[in-house]
């Protein structure tokens, strides 16, 4: 991946290389193979081959996707747990049809309370039905927010809220992220997942900065945060 970024080698040999890995069952490939093609994937979301990295994703994932399945097996370790977890998600947001009814499903009866997802799940779950969701569904994740009793949950919801992709809910989750439900310190993660969830969602985390700049400035004197939100 370094090479291809650097111009040495082809992109398309490197894709060709990531697919023989689709028989891999280890968690760390996987997040690593995850982690190249998503920054592929913000190359590309500029250019005609969005939808086809898209396609790509979907055809490595479903297959270790299909295998491990929505619920834990017997026997299964930690890094089984965060390897299902990493590879609903992926394939969720990249519009895997059966993940996104299943994910659906799932997030219908956690709200309702019928069955309550495992925190294992809630994450790719979260991310997948706000990529392809709209203001309804905005509207019930900023709920589970307000509701959330534990900042483990609300910090996990901060981060995916990005994921939406209309324009003016984009701006709704910016708005968001400076309001008072939001503590300072997680500002920068609620306009990070914004950077991070789209085309639409950096040019408008980038405006949303410079617009904010002396508020954020002003609040972050200079430290890390400042330095983070600048990077992502």
């Amino acid at each position: 991946f370094p090479q291809a970024r650097a111009g040495i080698i082809s992109t398309v040999e490197v894709l060709k290389v990531m697919e023989a890995f689709v028989n891999e069952p280890n968690y760390t490939v996987w997040s690593d193979l995850s982690c190249n093609l998503g920054i592929l994937s913000t190359l590309l979301s500029h250019t005609d081959f969005h939808e086809d990295i898209q396609v790509f994703v979907r055809d490595v994932f479903s297959p270790i996707g299909e295998r491990l399945g929505w619920d834990p097996k017997p026997g299964e370790g930690h890094l089984d747990a965060l390897l299902r977890g990493l590879v609903l998600g992926k394939l969720g947001k990249a519009g895997h049809k059966a993940t996104l009814e299943e994910a659906r499903r799932r997030f219908k009866e956690h709200v309702e309370g019928k069955h309550i997802l495992s925190a294992d799940l809630r994450s790719p779950v979260y991310v997948t039905v706000l990529k392809h969701g709209d203001s309804s569904t905005l509207d019930t994740m900023l709920k589970l927010h307000k509701q959330a009793d534990m900042q483990e949950e609300k910090n996990r919801i901060e981060r995916v809220l990005g994921a939406i992709s209309q324009p003016e809910l984009i701006q709704k989750v910016l708005t968001f992220a400076l309001s008072e439900e939001v503590r300072p310190q997680d500002t920068v993660s609620v306009i990070g997942g914004v950077a991070g969830g789209s085309k639409q969602g950096r040019k408008a985390a980038w405006k949303f900065v410079r617009d904010n700049w002396e508020e954020l400035y002003n609040r972050y004197q200079g430290g890390f945060l400042i330095s983070r939100l600048i990077k992502v």
